[in-house]
């Protein structure tokens, strides 16, 4: 079974055991796979961006950046603050 086999009996899952139309069951289905791809980097970008719109001081971003990580479905190295840091700013 390949993934687009795998994706499509999902969708009909989803569908299924939602009220969801089948068209409002693959934008879901679109808008998790979308958020659950993120690549690292992407990811302590977007946080990082998230946290300051919030006021949040760089200290305290980068703490909960690395706590954060460890819950993410991908495998991410346990990274120091000054890796946080430099993903950030190059």
């Amino acid at each position: 079974m390949d993934d687009d086999e795998r994706l499509g009996e999902l969708l009909a899952h989803l569908a299924e055991t939602t009220r969801l139309s089948r068209p409002e069951a693959a934008r879901v289905l679109d808008e998790l796979l979308a958020h659950f791809s993120e690549s690292v980097e992407q990811f302590v970008r977007r946080r990082h961006a998230e946290l300051q719109a919030e006021e949040h001081k760089n200290p305290a971003i980068f703490e909960r950046i690395a706590a954060e990580l460890c819950q993410r479905r991908f495998t991410a190295p346990a990274l120091s603050e000054r890796q946080i840091r430099r993903l950030i700013y190059g």
